[in-house]
């Protein structure tokens, strides 16, 4: 089973908005030196609902290379279309992947009866391990702790993803889910807390910006050292808070140009961060200690 930190990578862009795939692979590299456990491509944080099907095939192309094995890829490949999902997981497996993340359809609202059909048929049609993706504050539909363990039987839906923050759901889910269905947080500010209840790791957006510190917090959770994840935590809050100032990545990707990792690329309609989200992020990232640090370049 994955465990420990699995970081929601950024994908860096020049100027322009072009990919910039030199700096996803320092990126990466870095990543790997401090400690992640997992690299995670093309999600939320990676901007996946800006690309188009060649770019998000050519990022997940990249992470496997880069990884060489030395770390798994965890590729983003949600649709709200089942057809497109089938698709892009298809074509993940068939780049190397050895995971692939499949959100919650957003926009159309599917019962929880389409949500299972939906997941179901994507884990029917690709032979890899799945992994769901529950984040209601983006899709407006959430998966319902049923739905999710009917799917859990389906034998390659192998975990989830859970970014919806509601730690007593998360308490029911891990108490009834089966013993090899991983649950993973995904809220950065609550997920410690669904480590001490057994979560068996956590997809971050604070990682990109300070992955070591993240990874011994995960390790730290899972060997049951509680002082020392607590500690890590409160270091980390405040990053865990701002950088949803604005809507991610924007803060993340402003944090990473800040300390040389990335260059200041993002699509519209995301914007680049305001000067109040700025000082708000740079407070953070001081208040954390990283400030000054300065990823692979």
């Amino acid at each position: 089973m994955l465990t420990g930190s699995l970081v929601a990578l950024v994908t860096p862009m020049h100027d322009d908005g072009t990919l910039d795939f030199a700096s996803l692979e320092r990126l990466i590299d870095w990543h790997l030196e401090e400690g992640s456990d997992a690299i995670g491509i093309v999600g939320t944080t990676g901007e996946a609902s800006t690309v188009d099907l060649a770019e998000h095939c050519d990022l997940i192309g990249a992470a496997v290379r880069c990884c060489a094995g030395r770390a798994p890829v965890i590729a983003g490949t949600g649709a709200n279309s089942t057809a497109e999902a089938i698709e892009l997981a298809r074509r993940a497996r068939q780049l190397g992947a050895d995971y692939s993340l499949t959100v919650v359809p957003y926009y159309n609202k599917p019962t929880q009866e389409g949500m299972y059909r939906h997941f179901r048929a994507i884990a029917e049609a690709v032979d890899m391990p799945h992994i769901l993706y529950n984040v209601p504050g983006r899709t407006v539909a959430g998966m319902s702790n049923d739905t999710i363990l009917r799917l859990a039987d389906i034998p390659n839906i192998v975990g989830i993803k859970d970014a919806s923050g509601d730690i007593p759901n998360g308490a029911d889910l891990l108490r009834r889910a089966p013993a090899d269905f991983a649950v993973y947080g995904a809220d950065d500010p609550s997920a410690l807390a669904l480590m001490f209840l057994g979560a068996h790791g956590i997809f971050s957006v604070t990682a990109n910006v300070a992955p070591r510190l993240m990874r011994e917090m995960n390790q730290a959770a899972l060997d049951g050292d509680v002082a020392y994840a607590n500690a890590i935590n409160r270091r980390l809050f405040p990053l865990h808070q701002q950088l949803f100032v604005e809507s991610n990545p924007i803060p993340v990707k402003w944090a990473l140009a800040q300390m040389g990792a990335i260059g200041q690329g993002i699509r519209l309609p995301l914007t680049t961060l305001s000067p109040a989200g700025q000082a708000a992020v740079r407070a953070a990232m001081e208040e954390a200690g990283i400030a000054s640090a300065t990823a692979a370049r």
